[in-house]
């Protein structure tokens, strides 16, 4: 993986400070472009420990179409929270919870957990709901019947619905490509928190390729990463410069259910990321 941490490096070598939404501030440079070969491994960094449970279940929630982080939080996971968590405080229902008594409620008052468990129209209900268009059974359909097609493509980013997002696509738009019995996939990435989202998307979007690939018969074969603005928050450059310094370990290998055949009947048990070494974690905190 160190194609991640010359990005990183380049960042903090040639990056210019730049204010943004959250007002945390951060370093950023334009337009980077890294590819990966699932041929060598599955590409999870091994410079800091990645929970991978937790992109595992988020790309299950995906493909499930789901925008509520009550499936999430019941499987601990607690990626999405924050943002659901700041629109709760803003209600006339808050009452000085703490976001854990708020996760709380979500898992335990389905009322609750549908008035403000939900994220808005984001990227699941986009890959199978895009104004009426389920763009992830078309894609496996088209791959399978018409490999040759250069429309092998999921958009996130819908202009008609963004604004009622929790937070628009960052990972906005995706292209698949087949060729030789191999296939590969190139994402279009906006916005990349370089430190705490680059890693999981990285590692995301390379196992919806190997998904893809198994149950459309085919190898994978390279995930290519294009990022926009590619940023390190400026409270996460001490934490980056920690991990720069480390070694990179032998990437895993990854495991898919030979007898899983559709997409949508993956389960978290179907999947496992085999011989897994790495550095211990380092924890930053996530800007919202």
């Amino acid at each position: 993986m160190n194609k991640y941490l010359d990005l990183a490096k380049k960042i903090l070598d040639e990056g210019k400070n730049k204010s943004d939404r959250t007002g945390t501030g951060t370093r950023s440079i334009f337009g980077y472009q890294m590819k990966f070969s699932l041929k060598e491994g599955f590409p999870l960094l091994t410079t800091k420990k990645i929970y991978y449970k937790a992109l595992i279940y988020e790309l299950l929630w995906f493909i499930k179409g789901d925008t509520n982080i009550k499936y999430l939080v019941e499987n601990k996971v607690r990626i999405w929270n924050e943002w659901p968590f700041k629109k709760f405080k803003k209600s006339d229902y808050y009452n000085n919870e703490t976001i854990d008594e708020f996760i709380e409620k979500i898992v335990n008052d389905n009322e609750f957990a549908r008035k403000f468990g939900d994220l808005g129209p984001v990227y699941g209900k986009q890959w199978r709901n895009f104004n009426g268009v389920d763009q992830l059974k078309n894609v496996i359909n088209e791959i399978k019947n018409n490999p040759n097609s250069r429309r092998l493509i999921i958009s996130s980013w819908n202009p008609e619905e963004v604004d009622s997002m929790a937070l628009p696509p960052c990972h906005a738009f995706m292209q698949f490509y087949v060729n030789d019995g191999e296939i590969s996939l190139h994402l279009y990435q906006r916005s990349a928190d370089v430190f705490l989202g680059i890693p999981f998307n990285i590692a995301s979007y390379s196992l919806l390729l190997a998904m893809v690939a198994h149950v459309t018969g085919l190898v994978p074969k390279e995930f290519i990463h294009t990022l926009g603005d590619a940023h390190i928050y400026n409270d996460h450059i001490p934490l980056i410069e920690k991990q720069i310094k480390r070694t990179p370990k032998k990437i895993p290998k990854l495991w898919l259910n030979p007898d899983v055949t559709d997409i949508e009947n993956f389960k978290y048990e179907d999947i496992k990321i085999l011989d897994y070494d790495f550095h211990p974690s380092i924890k930053g905190k996530v800007s919202v």
